[in-house]
């Protein structure tokens, strides 16, 4: 036999063997032989729409246990709204697997998006937005996500003994603090020292609050011996100082405001 026709025999005998197995990881033959016929789903749902899921992943696992394509499954799914995380597996002889992480909210990233408890910013959408989460407001990258976070517990932990929530948290360009507490009142905090502020006002708050009768609409920190106050119903007030058994220093600040 000569070498060309060895060589044509070897490369028919081997088209023989791998021709079937391409066929079979291609989906091409073999789908109604190792079919997968189950879906089995793991993680905790809560809104994520188990058919909408479903109609998702049956394209793929049309193709069999051999040629689905884990990683296009996969994608898919992570597309979903509410899926934070998808991981897509196979189990013999016949099992489809899916696990999911949902997006647990955490808070309001803006008008459009929301922070998950994770840590990721992802788009409304069509959601429906579960009520009395905090609004945070951040005109800067999302790198100051932890930051934004670690401010709004914090904070929360300061006035949690009267009895209040911070319900938003601002942050501008310049890295200008705000914040705006369960019963309306806004605190311009500033970019210095935002945390020693917020305790010491934190602190001085059910004095002040006792002074006068009348709800606390705005308090600007920005002040070294004191606040500038204003209440619901005045105009805008002159920088008032905490009283004076509470207050250090001079009873009247002597700065202009600063961030």
């Amino acid at each position: 036999m000569s070498a060309l026709l060895r060589l044509i025999v070897w490369s028919l005998a081997l088209a023989l063997v791998v021709l079937p197995v391409v066929a079979v990881l291609n989906g091409w033959i073999g789908a109604d032989r190792w079919p997968l016929r189950t879906l089995r789903v793991g993680g905790e749902l809560k809104r994520v729409d188990a058919q909408q899921l479903r109609n998702t992943v049956l394209p793929y696992a049309r193709s069999g246990f051999f040629a689905v394509k884990l990683q296009d499954a996969q994608a898919a799914v992570a597309k979903l709204p509410w899926v934070e995380q998808a991981e897509v597996r196979k189990r013999w002889p016949d099992v489809l697997e899916v696990r999911i992480v949902e997006y647990k909210p955490f808070a309001r990233w803006g008008d459009k998006e929301l922070l998950s408890e994770r840590g990721n910013v992802f788009p409304i959408g069509s959601m429906t937005v579960p009520p009395g989460l905090p609004r945070f407001d951040v005109d800067a990258p999302a790198a100051r996500i932890k930051d934004v976070v670690a401010l709004y517990n914090e904070a929360g932990e300061m006035f949690a003994a009267e009895g209040r929530k911070v319900s938003g948290v601002s942050l501008d360009r310049r890295g200008s603090w705000s914040l705006t507490l369960s019963n309306g009142t806004e605190l311009i905090v500033g970019s210095q020292e935002a945390r020693l502020r917020l305790a010491r006002f934190a602190r001085l708050m059910p004095q002040l609050l006792a002074s006068k009768p009348l709800p606390l609409q705005r308090a600007d920190l920005r002040y070294t011996n004191g606040f500038a106050l204003s209440w619901a119903t005045d105009t805008p007030a002159a920088p008032a100082s905490p009283p004076p058994a509470a207050a250090s220093g001079r009873n009247t600040p002597q700065r202009q405001a600063r961030t």
